[in-house]
């Protein structure tokens, strides 16, 4: 049985993974959904009830009845690679093959619909409460008005993009700003604005959950300090317990979301050291918080990749 992961060429924290599988002698298939078709081609029937299929890469013959799990990890749009680029091209592409890996009973991690709903920031915010997280009072709107009855009930503020990117081409990340509430909330009007509550911290936490297993990470940082991915001071990442009231919360999480992978990122309060709950990543990148603190992430994504399928 094959483990397939579907990311782009440069990959370090799929390296890691692979690596892993490949010590333990599991089969690994790497594809870059951005290959097919050209680099990559594949097959699938329906006949008589039953079904196969196969997908091909570098030389590799892979069966859909052979798959044991996938790994969605940095995949490419399907045909971005093809000689005549199209949005038709595109659509087609991405239809006939994550229609055909849902076909299998491969296990996922993530499974894309499940992926797709918990990117929707909204939506973490609402689960993050029911699943008893501290979660900073948040509110998105294009009323201006109300916008400045929020900023003077909660006065020091932070602005963040909705979608968490920019929609550029390549996507760009858009600090954390933070802002007071004389601030001109005029522009909400023009788009759906994020603004929260600013939290003085102590440390930012970064949280990785791979099925039952949990890895916290802590940095130390300053009160002042707004956005860490802007605002670095070198510091290193560190091991950190995961209170029980967390972890609960996090099991909360992942079994409302159906996921089997998830980043957390919390904000220590510089007060009373309160986790507050800022966002669940379900892609997020684990490879650098494993280089510096030697927790077995990839360790613990390869195991589960490697169990058994699901009947």
């Amino acid at each position: 049985m094959t483990v397939l992961i579907l990311t782009c060429p440069e990959d370090v924290t799929a390296d890691m993974v692979v690596s892993v599988l490949n010590d333990q002698g599991v089969p690994v298939v790497r594809l870059d959904p951005a290959d097919l078709p050209g680099e990559a081609a594949m097959s699938a029937e329906y006949v008589k009830g039953d079904f196969d299929g196969h997908l091909s890469f570098g030389g590799r013959v892979l069966s859909m009845s052979g798959l044991r799990s996938i790994w969605v990890r940095r995949p490419g749009t399907p045909a971005a690679h093809a000689a005549d680029r199209s949005t038709w091209l595109t659509a087609e592409s991405q239809q006939a093959l994550y229609g055909t890996l849902y076909s299998t009973a491969a296990r996922w991690v993530n499974h894309p619909v499940a992926a797709a709903q918990a990117r929707y920031k909204p939506w973490q915010l609402r689960v993050a409460h029911a699943s008893g997280f501290a979660v900073p009072p948040t509110l998105i709107t294009t009323y201006p008005k109300i916008a400045r009855e929020f900023a003077a009930e909660h006065r020091d503020l932070v602005v963040k993009p909705v979608s968490g990117t920019h929609p550029a081409d390549p996507p760009m990340a858009l600090p954390t700003t933070r802002i007071g509430p004389d601030a001109d909330f005029a522009g909400v009007a023009a788009a759906p604005t994020l603004l929260q509550r600013w939290v003085p911290k102590r440390a930012d936490i970064r949280l990785t959950c791979v099925g039952d297993e949990m890895f916290a990470a802590r940095k130390s940082s300053g009160p002042e300090q707004v956005d860490i991915r802007f605002d670095d001071d070198g510091g290193a990442w560190e091991p950190d317990e995961v209170p029980a009231r967390i972890a609960e919360a996090v099991q909360a999480y992942m079994h409302a979301t159906q996921l089997a992978y998830g980043a957390f990122d919390f904000a220590v309060d510089d007060e009373d050291g309160t986790w507050w709950f800022l966002e669940c990543n379900q892609g997020g990148q684990f490879g650098f918080i494993q280089l510096e603190t030697g927790q077995p992430i990839a360790e613990a994504v390869a195991a589960r990749l490697a169990s058994p399928a699901a009947p």
